[in-house]
């Protein structure tokens, strides 16, 4: 029904017309609403974007102002021990005002004891913070900090603890002011989580952990995220900007990250995009509907034009079927439309040449004849049975038959038996839609080996009421078939070989599908043992330099050869690969990149092994002299900008000869790894501890002050002098002897400060070791 509706030109005509005004209107109104989605979403980009810096400094000048305000009250607090513990809780009494700031303050003793609480029924008499990672951080690096969010022991709800250290007047450490803020508490935070972008959009705090700390869609804290997008990954890695995320069924999201400066934290604002992008939807609901009503009123309109439009086309239909049936024999009338006023002078001009051509028929065919008689390629004329009525001498070359042998024989009878089913096939369908047939079979001959390799092409001889026959063009093409079935052995020998190489080899188009690939390419790409027909691109992640590598860059680069890439798969393995590139045919259609694989992992890790150990000792894994040196260098570059000096610490084992001849060498080397752990395990994370040989270690502590390095020298003489190493039921230890020298930006470089450091350890072995000795610097020349 629909195909006999479109055999109407009116219909076909109001059909053309309609789908051009909706084709229209729709490409209208694509580009105006993606246009208008473009601005948008600029526009929806910055706002999101503004909301998330915001809150982020918001955040940071409330931490900030926290920290400060417990520092300073910190300096305020007793300089002994005793006082702390006698005062502490008039002291934190008087500091009531910081329950503006937290949610609860505490005052805990060196040993992580609580001292005072306020409100005071948060002290809990037994409670021991000694093992909290927040107590543990300001006590080893003596600072203050921010911690973790973690699960608090007051109705195990969630909270952040901000800590600052407490001295006594010899900057010992006596114990640890801290405040608390609970994530779910009446504060600043509950006031963030309730930040709103546009109707439905939420902020939500994410910690680089993973963890939310407040979610302004769902109020749930503590808990990992659970949408992994890309873009909250790249966020957890340090990404500040704004992305477009898609999770599941749920509808796409404009999200915009900003890190936070006082807490490795960062701030995600959510804005969902059906209400970001709804001005548009609206606009382009009322185009949808604006289009249907032109529509309704088009159509009728243009049915009645095309119906008075086309009334001569119906009248001259009639007369052409009246002239052919003989019922007219004036010629058509012309009239109507110039077009149609063509049709009509058209035909009649046909008619008249009718049976001039059919009179020159006889003559054209005898023409052909003769012409084909000479061709020097095979042709044949059949009838429409089949039967041969004119074969030229080409053919009966290629057959090795005498003349006039093949007439009146069927052309199937030449064609080898097993290429007889298809070329009846082809033959058939070339008849019954009247088109051309082309295939390249096998005839049969009387010349060796008994048959030949043929390209043929037949077309149907045809009148416009009935079919003559066909026309058969032969060629030979024995010696072609031939030549490819060499090449065709060439190359499966060639595949042999590169299946059996360990490189992996493969050749991509330019749209990156995978041509070719032997096993070993298929290993690295971990899509099984037939790889063809991936796309290359799409598969792996190729690496260099810490950055991906491009489509792009391969094609309009240079080729490759010998560059060292990481290489990942699907299946996540990382491969380090020595990566070598051929273009083939660049600029050309038919361009090729051809990729050569070789597996460099082995190279790699012996490089990082050696590295290390360039730069490690061996027994301690602590840095050897050399790059201890080199750190020491770095440090003499930076003291003429630095407030506070780096100090060097060398440190001397007393009596350590003895253990290695009493207890043995593997005892003497059990201590001293069991004295590299304790030396690590004291200083902080930037501090460089190093062995510089025997009983000899140096840490360079930077930007640290001679003060405090002093009480640190303390500290490690003290528990270096208590660790003890049994052997055969006897304990063995030792005592050290440091000394201590300021980093000056007079020094001339790293023996000059090492010598005044080791001054000190020689006045610490004259005073009867195990003592701690500080060498100031020499005064400027300024100075003097």
């Amino acid at each position: 029904m629909i195909r006999r509706w479109f055999d109407s030109l009116v219909n076909r005509a109001v059909a053309l017309m309609v789908m051009f005004v909706v084709v229209s209107a729709v490409v209208v109104t694509a580009i105006g609403t993606e246009l208008s989605r473009a601005e948008l979403e600029r526009q929806a980009h910055d706002q999101v974007g503004a909301i998330a810096q915001m809150v982020s400094r918001e955040l940071d000048l409330k931490l900030s102002q926290r920290l400060d305000v417990l520092a300073l009250i910190a300096d305020e607090l007793p300089a002994s021990d005793i006082l702390l513990q006698n005062r502490a809780r008039v002291l934190l009494r008087n500091q009531s005002a910081l329950l503006h700031l937290f949610d609860a303050t505490f005052v805990l003793d060196a040993r992580g004891s609580i001292l005072a609480a306020n409100p005071a029924r948060y002290h809990l008499a037994d409670f021991d913070a000694s093992s909290r990672t927040y107590f543990t951080q300001v006590s080893a690096q003596l600072t203050p900090i921010i911690s973790e969010p973690y699960v608090t022991v007051i109705d195990n709800e969630p909270g952040v603890m901000v800590a600052v250290p407490l001295f006594d007047q010899k900057k010992r450490f006596i114990g640890v002011l801290g405040g608390l803020i609970l994530l779910q508490g009446d504060n600043f935070m509950r006031e963030f989580a309730d930040v709103r972008v546009g109707d439905t959009g939420y902020v939500r705090l994410i910690s680089r952990d993973g963890v939310v700390l407040a979610d302004g869609k769902t109020g749930k804290v503590m808990v990992p995220i659970t949408s992994g997008t890309p873009s909250v990954i790249r966020a957890m890695e340090g990404f500040e900007g704004v992305a477009r995320d898609r999770t599941g069924t749920m509808s796409a999201t404009i999200t915009a990250y900003q890190q936070m400066v006082q807490v490795p934290w960062f701030v995600a604002a959510i804005w969902p995009e059906p209400e970001a992008f709804a001005p548009v939807i609206r606009m382009r609901d009322a185009l949808i509907w604006t289009l249907l009503g032109v529509i309704a009123v088009l159509v009728p309109l243009a049915f009645w034009f095309f119906h008075r439009l086309m009334a001569p086309l119906r009248n001259l239909s009639v007369e052409i079927y009246q002239r052919h049936t003989g019922e007219r024999s004036r010629p058509v009338s012309e009239a109507g439309g110039r077009e149609i006023r063509n049709v009509a002078s058209v035909f009649n001009l046909v008619r008249q040449e009718r049976d001039e051509i059919m009179r020159s028929l006889v003559e054209r065919e005898a023409f052909f004849r003769s012409l084909t008689r000479y061709a020097p390629i095979g042709i044949v004329q059949t009838n429409i049975l089949g039967r041969m009525e004119f074969v030229n001498p080409a053919l009966l070359e290629i057959v090795g038959q005498p003349e006039g042998s093949l007439t009146g024989e069927y052309l199937i009878s030449v064609v080898a038996r097993e290429d007889r089913e298809r070329a009846m096939a082809g033959w058939r369908t070339a008849l019954t839609r009247r088109s051309s047939y082309r295939g390249r079979l096998q005839f049969i001959s009387r010349r060796p080996p008994g048959h030949v390799w043929v390209d043929v092409m037949t077309s149907v001889i045809e009148l416009p009421d009935q079919d003559l026959g066909t026309i058969t063009v032969v060629r030979d093409v024995t010696r072609e078939v031939r030549f490819e079935q060499a090449l065709r052995e060439e190359q499966q020998r060639a595949d042999s070989i590169l299946d059996v190489l360990q490189e992996g080899v493969l050749m991509v188009d330019t749209a990156g599908l995978i041509r070719y690939a032997n096993g070993a390419a298929c290993g690295f790409l971990a899509l099984g043992e037939e790889c063809t027909g991936h796309n290359f691109f799409e598969t792996v992640t190729i690496r260099y330099g810490g950055d991906e590598m491009t489509p792009a860059a391969f094609l309009a680069g240079n080729e490759i050869d010998n560059r060292y890439v990481t290489l990942e798969n699907p299946s996540g393995k990382v491969y380090d690969i020595d990566l070598t590139m051929l273009h083939l045919r660049r600029g050309d259609s038919q361009e090729r990149l051809v990729f050569v694989l070789r597996d460099d992992s082995e190279r790699r890790r012996e490089e990082e092994r050696l590295s290390w150990e360039a730069t490690h000792d061996a027994l301690t894994q602590l840095l050897n002299r050399r790059a201890f040196t080199a750190a020491l260098l770095k440090a003499l570059a930076d003291a003429p900008h630095q407030a506070v000096p780096s100090v060097l610490m060398m440190v001397d084992l007393d009596h350590f000869k003895p253990i290695n001849d009493e207890g043995g060498h593997l005892l003497g080397d059990d201590l001293l790894r069991r004295l590299a752990d304790l030396f690590r395990g004291a200083v902080r994370q930037s501090d460089t501890v190093a062995r510089l040989g025997g009983d000899e270690f140096a840490i360079l502590l930077p930007a640290c002050g001679l003060e405090r390095a002093e009480t640190l020298a303390e500290t490690l003489r003290g528990r270096v002098q208590a660790l003890k190493v049994e052997h055969d039921g006897r304990a063995y230890g030792v005592t050290v002897c440091i000394g201590l020298t300021p980093v000056s930006p007079g020094d001339n470089g790293p023996r000059e400060v090492m010598s005044r450091a080791d001054e000190g350890c020689y006045i610490a072995k004259s005073r009867g070791r195990n003592a701690v000795v500080s060498v100031p610097a020499p005064p400027d020349d300024d100075d003097l």
